[in-house]
């Protein structure tokens, strides 16, 4: 995936984004022998970058990944206990990624995988708030009462928590033992929350799936499988969902 060649020469430390700004257009640098003074200029990994006569190792290539978490997996680059990771998964992708967040071993979903710091920072920065839905299966059939309490927020460990959004979907009876389905959308990404939040109204979490990631989801994935982000998807990602809110796509 291009970047612009100012953002290029500061993720390789060569100056502040403004700086490198400045050396190009005072043609310090070059681009495969050529002097290049246009700031929009997209760089290729393949491209030669000179910064007064200088060669630049560009940074690693920034990848982008949707993964279908299965159960049974951690969401870690390695396990002290041998048990496959996330990573394990992405079994033809040669740079090194890491999950964004983390689901439970047995929570399965939509997760995000990248080598991008920096992305990675920010999506998982209180402040981004990003939309998380989740699908619950849950024992019992949680009354409109007790769903009001997780969509005005309750208490967990000593921390209130934001509001939630929450539907039943189904619910099925069984050898006189319930369960329901439950949508529950949350911003906050605190251990274990989406099962502490319902088991303190009183209905223990059997299942769990993360149906969609801000404006990411599922569709055309099964357990174990990944794509590709877009370039739009990524851009969107970047710029706080900004980009696809001004176009009607989310």
């Amino acid at each position: 995936m291009a970047d612009r060649l100012q953002k290029v020469m500061a993720q390789a430390g060569i100056a502040s984004r403004r700086k490198s700004e400045e050396l190009i257009k005072a043609g310090h640098v070059k681009i495969n022998g050529q002097v290049m003074t246009e700031l929009g200029y997209k760089v290729a990994t393949k491209d030669k970058i000179e910064v007064d006569g200088i060669p630049m190792q560009q940074p690693e290539k920034h990848v982008y990944y949707l993964l279908y978490k299965p159960r049974g997996v951690v969401s870690t680059v390695s396990d002290e206990k041998g048990r496959k990771t996330v990573v394990d998964l992405l079994t033809d992708v040669p740079e090194r990624v890491y999950p964004v967040g983390r689901l439970d071993y047995d929570t399965t979903g939509a997760l995000i995988m990248t080598n991008d710091g920096a992305l990675m920072q920010q999506l998982t920065h209180p402040k981004y708030e990003v939309d998380k839905v989740y699908t619950a299966k849950v024992e019992g059939l949680p009354t409109n009462d007790q769903l009001q309490t997780l969509r005005h927020g309750i208490i967990l460990e000593g921390k209130k928590t934001k509001p939630a959004k929450t539907k039943i979907l189904a619910t099925n009876t069984k050898k006189g033992k319930t369960t329901s389905l439950v949508q529950i959308t949350i911003h906050e990404g605190r251990n274990h929350q989406v099962k502490k939040m319902f088991k303190a109204i009183g209905h223990e979490v059997v299942g769990l799936r993360r149906e969609k990631y801000g404006f990411l989801d599922l569709t055309g994935l099964q357990p174990g499988e990944y794509r590709d982000l877009r370039f739009e998807e990524v851009e969107a990602l970047q710029s706080g969902f900004a980009n696809f809110k001004q176009q009607g796509r989310l």
